[in-house]
């Protein structure tokens, strides 16, 4: 075979590649970012920390079931919640467990306003205080059941 065989060949088959290369070729890949992680019909868990000292556990406790516990129990998506309590730093931990994110999240936040509102003169006529909020958040986040 000669050099002139060998080219038409050899460049036929190139462009064959080619047209390949562009008729098929991958997609970009790129990084899910944090929304992507979190299904809509996955359970997610709400966490909070508040300061809570030895002295006002109870009063805490009295307001969170008068307050949030019925107002919580009657909100779609609502699974269930848990109160916890940590001596040693006078902390409270709260872990809301929701249906989904959706469900947490149409919560209007006129009616969150509303309830803490009621949580927070609950708690400051038990402990005898007038004003402020007897148990300020330390922190809040989310977490996804694996």
């Amino acid at each position: 075979m000669n050099n002139r065989q060998l080219e038409f060949p050899l460049s036929l088959f190139l462009s064959f590649c080619l047209v390949i290369l562009f008729v098929f070729r991958a997609s970009p890949a790129f990084s899910m970012t944090q929304p992507d992680f979190i299904q809509n019909d996955q359970n997610i868990i709400e966490y909070l920390r508040l300061n809570v000292s030895s002295a006002e556990k109870d009063a805490w406790l009295f307001a969170e079931k008068r307050s949030w516990e019925p107002w919580l129990r009657k909100q779609n998506g609502f699974i269930s919640r848990q109160l916890l309590w940590d001596p040693k730093n006078e902390e409270a931990t709260l872990l809301i467990t929701w249906a989904s994110k959706k469900d947490w999240k149409n919560i209007p936040q006129s009616e969150i306003n509303t309830i803490q509102e009621t949580f927070e003169q609950l708690a400051r006529d038990k402990i005898g205080i007038s004003s402020g909020n007897p148990f300020p958040l330390v922190f809040e986040g989310e977490l996804l059941e694996q």
